[in-house]
């Protein structure tokens, strides 16, 4: 009996075991997946974020360039230890870089909002152009270029913007810029003669589309690194160095750049008038050598504020009979107290330091200082801020060959101007003009000013100068989005000194007799980019 009970109940539990096994086997409905959707309300490369209604693009691109006789990106030897032409140059400067973005997009009863943000990683010739041990024998925190060591690189920062009902926030072009930025045919970084935001500036803006292509836009742009180039205290101990140039002795900024544009783009080309108001102010009367303050400073008084500004004119002309796809790129400014919208790069406003060959003296020198406005405190000084007056037009004659090959022709022209005549602290004017008060301070690190110069030590002051620029680059796409470019740019200082001085230059170059002259630089830039 009891045997019989206990096969009853195991053959009950194994049938119980069995069906829970077999229950266990059978097909479950799997959930479904979600696949990636292409999103076509935006152009091409656009698809849908799974489980949102927010349309995403990756996208960015990867470049190898090399410039000869010149710095990153195609700068050219315009100053430093390459405008010398001393032992220190690099003849060579490379730059290899990645770029990556990240652009959203989602519609809304308000309009698209849209994000965008581009990152570069990149590693370049330690020093740029420059091996010298000054440049490069600093702490890492002070010094970026340090980066670009054996392994080593650095990200960048370009565009970082949201949009949303026509206002644009975050690091974006400016309001002010044109659609081609400082390139309107170029590759390098450095046409002058016009502004350039190519790699963002912190703003705020609005813009207003009016239909037919007729659109008007108005910003908030920070200054700090875009819009500022320098105030001179001429009054400070060794105002002048022997390059020409001063400390910088602008004060904090206190408002932001007023921008604005109007633009006209239709089929047959691009017409655009822009405007920019900005901020000039000087820090303190009494500074130290460097324009480092001291306990007087405070106490000693400043400069009152001026505003200066810009103005552009910009034309765009497609449809041209000399081939499909050519057309015409070219933009005018004037500047008063702003002269970053016209000596403008994709980085700093450059100064000019050159330095040539000589038919008498030790070797010729060619100077140009870039700066907003120049002061002089006290008596017989300038009685506040002087601001400086640029202008300058760049363009290019854009040229398709083919679809695998293309030319552009491209040019800039800048004048700085400073306030007064030359030689004025010689004359009746001294030290009340611009040009008066920098001759005075000149002249303490380059001996010899006189109503006349000659080749003997002697030479007439003038800080103005011109600065041009003619090139030509040659593009090949054997396939979509690979391009090979090759590019070559003459660059011309015409200074204003003449005559001659004996002075001691920035080392490793001597104290000996200089000539002032002119100077040239040409440059060869060699690049390679993939976009995707």
């Amino acid at each position: 009996m009891i045997t019989a009970r206990t096969l009853i109940l195991g053959s009950a539990a194994a049938l119980m075991t069995l069906s829970g096994a077999q229950a266990a086997d059978l097909p479950v409905k799997a959930k479904a997946v979600e696949y990636v959707r292409v999103c076509s309300l935006y152009g091409a490369g656009f698809f849908y974020i799974p489980g949102s209604d927010t349309c995403i693009k990756l996208g960015g691109y990867l470049r190898a360039d090399t410039t000869f006789n010149g710095g990153a990106h195609g700068a050219p030897g315009w100053n430093g230890d390459i405008g010398q032409h001393n032992r220190y140059q690099n003849y060579m400067v490379s730059r290899s870089r990645i770029a990556l973005t990240v652009d959203t997009r989602t519609a809304t009863e308000y309009g698209v909002v849209r994000t965008f943000g581009q990152a570069d990683i990149q590693f370049t010739t330690l020093g740029g152009s420059t091996f010298n041990p000054n440049s490069l024998a600093t702490n890492l925190g002070n010094n970026a270029n340090l980066l670009d060591t054996a392994g080593a690189g650095y990200v960048a920062v370009e565009y970082v913007f949201i949009q949303f009902a026509g206002f644009t926030f975050g690091k974006s072009a400016s309001a002010y810029a044109t659609p081609w930025q400082g390139f309107p045919g170029n590759i390098n970084s450095s046409l002058l003669g016009g502004q350039n935001t190519d790699t963002g500036v912190n703003n705020i803006q609005y813009t207003a589309q009016f239909g037919n292509g007729v659109s008007a836009s108005i910003g908030l742009d920070d200054p700090t690194v875009w819009d500022r180039t320098a105030v001179y205290n001429l009054g400070i101990p060794s105002a002048i160095g022997v390059n020409g140039t001063g400390s910088n002795a602008y004060a904090g900024v206190h408002a932001p750049d007023i921008v604005g544009n109007i633009r006209i783009d239709q089929a047959w080309g691009l017409l655009q008038f822009s405007a920019a108001a900005h901020e000039v102010s000087g820090s303190y009367n009494t500074l130290a050598a460097g324009g480092v303050p001291n306990a007087l400073s405070e106490i000693s008084g400043h400069p009152d504020t001026k505003w200066g500004g810009a103005v552009m004119a910009a034309l765009q002309i497609k449809n041209l009979p000399t081939g499909t796809g050519d057309d015409i790129k070219i933009d005018a400014s004037y500047a008063k107290g702003a002269t970053k919208y016209v000596i403008a790069t994709s980085g700093t406003s450059p100064s000019f330091a050159m330095f040539g060959n000589s038919g008498f003296a030790y070797q010729s020198a060619g100077f140009g200082a870039t700066t907003d406005a120049v002061y002089m405190p006290g008596a017989g000084g300038t009685g506040g801020l002087v601001l400086t007056t640029a202008w300058g037009v760049r363009g290019a004659f854009n040229h398709n060959w083919n679809p695998n090959w293309s030319t552009s022709l491209f040019g800039s022209y800048s004048a700085v101007r400073y306030d007064g005549g030359a030689n004025d602290n010689l004359l009746g004017a001294g030290t009340t003009t611009a040009k008066g008060a920098y001759c005075a301070a000149f002249n303490v690190s380059h001996p010899g000013q006189a109503l006349a110069g000659n080749a003997a030590g002697n030479y007439t002051c003038n800080p103005d100068f011109n600065v041009s620029q003619l090139g030509i680059v040659t593009r090949w796409t054997p396939v979509k989005n690979l391009t090979f470019s090759g590019e070559v740019q003459w660059f011309h200082l015409d200074q204003k000194m003449s005559g001659s001085s004996v002075f001691t230059a920035t080392a490793p170059k001597p104290n000996a007799l200089y000539e002032f002259k002119d100077q040239d630089t040409v440059l060869f830039q060699a690049r390679v980019q993939r976009n995707f």
